[in-house]
């Protein structure tokens, strides 16, 4: 199976955020995705379009050189959507799940792809009320692109506690920070990406699987970091998040990590690598903990960091490039979220406030409506 890898300019940026429609005072998620795609002219690949489920849409920026624009336009598609769907009771939550919704009850769009995951993927398949945050950046040339694939699926528990906002699932605690994260993975060619040596091998495993019956195009390979035939790296490891102020972060963050390994490769330096039994038990030790695991490192003087503190670290290595592609601001709210907590801490707090998980989807909806998260007051 041949693979496409297009031209593109190197640290581009393009963003792809799936959210849920929910009713405005009920706050349960509802059928209700089509009163918004009605009104836009290209649900299917506009900026705005129809997502795996009837009640989930998909906001999708253009390519960028940099994130504060990318983040611009995301924010401009948001106001339209809730715009149009406010005056029918309607808005939007962003969380990789909804705190207390019945996932049976959602139903997949009728693409015969969607229709394939429901189908072959059978109890599984009915679970799949996930939202997340994809984040595509350019790479100026395909041999960089596995060895970046892999290279920044090693930061997988860094992604996931940033982002985790899924710790409820029917209404429970799951006590994990991210249940998406567990419950995407257990699809067919779903999870971290393979070491693969040449995209000779990437195609020869891709014909493999089609010849198997596992996939009908490249696109179903749907590992939490991928080549796209955008010329892009795709990193897809997130929750979806409440607010374009934690998009805005987890993207320069995304950007700036994939900049500093082009940078690496085309001078020769080696890109830090763990093997996969170590990067799956970092992803699962993330997914548990979020903020408070405790991750592998390849480092041998420091085999173990509190996930924090490494990306506090690397945030500070990571500001020069930020300064020079422009997003150091957005990288700087990536401190903020370590340090105020990502979203599946300020729902907890919600909950330990005495609200139930009514609430704590409200508190969702109303950061999404803010652009901001509401961290605990001082």
């Amino acid at each position: 199976m041949r693979i496409k890898f297009a031209q593109s300019k190197q640290s581009t940026i393009g963003i792809e955020w799936e959210l849920a429609v929910v009713d405005a005072q009920t706050l349960e998620q509802v059928p209700a995705a089509e009163t918004l795609l009605s009104t836009v002219e290209d649900p299917v690949d506009g900026p705005i379009r129809s997502e795996y489920l009837t009640s989930m849409i998909e906001i999708v920026s253009s390519v960028h050189d940099t994130v504060p624009k990318a983040v611009a336009e995301m924010t401009s598609h948001l106001e339209h959507c809730l715009d149009v769907l406010e005056p029918y009771g309607l808005t939007l939550l962003g969380a990789g799940a909804h705190p207390f919704g019945d996932p049976k009850r959602q139903l997949p769009g009728s693409k015969p792809q969607y229709r394939r995951v429901t189908e072959r993927n059978a109890w599984w398949g009915t679970q799949m009320a996930i939202n997340g945050l994809h984040i595509h950046t350019g790479i100026d040339s395909r041999d960089k692109a596995l060895p970046i694939v892999y290279g920044l699926a090693r930061f997988a528990p860094y992604f996931i506690a940033l982002s985790a906002s899924s710790p409820y699932w029917e209404g429970v605690d799951t006590k994990f920070a991210s249940q998406r994260t567990m419950m995407f993975q257990q699809l067919p060619t779903n999870g971290l990406p393979y070491d693969m040596a040449s995209w000779d091998e990437l195609e020869r495993y891709a014909s493999q699987l089609e010849g198997v019956g596992m996939i009908q195009n490249p696109s179903e390979i749907r590992w939490d970091v991928r080549p796209s035939e955008w010329g892009t790296v795709e990193n897809r490891i997130m929750d979806s998040v409440p607010t374009v102020m934690e998009v805005g972060a987890i993207t320069a963050f995304s950007q700036c990590l994939v900049e500093r390994m082009s940078r690496a490769i085309s001078s020769g330096e080696p890109i830090d690598r763990l093997p996969q039994w170590f990067m799956r038990e970092n992803k699962w030790r993330a997914a548990r903990y979020g903020l408070s695991a405790d991750i592998i490192t390849p480092r041998k003087d420091e085999y173990l960091i509190h996930v924090s503190d490494g990306i506090l670290r690397w945030v500070d290595e990571l500001t020069p490039i930020a300064e020079e592609l422009g997003c150091a601001a957005n990288l700087g709210h990536v401190r903020d979220l370590v340090v105020g907590g990502p979203s599946y801490l300020r729902q907890r707090r919600v909950a330990a406030a005495g609200g139930d998980v009514t609430d704590v989807a409200r508190s969702i909806v109303e950061e999404l409506r803010a652009g901001a998260p509401k961290f605990k007051e001082s």
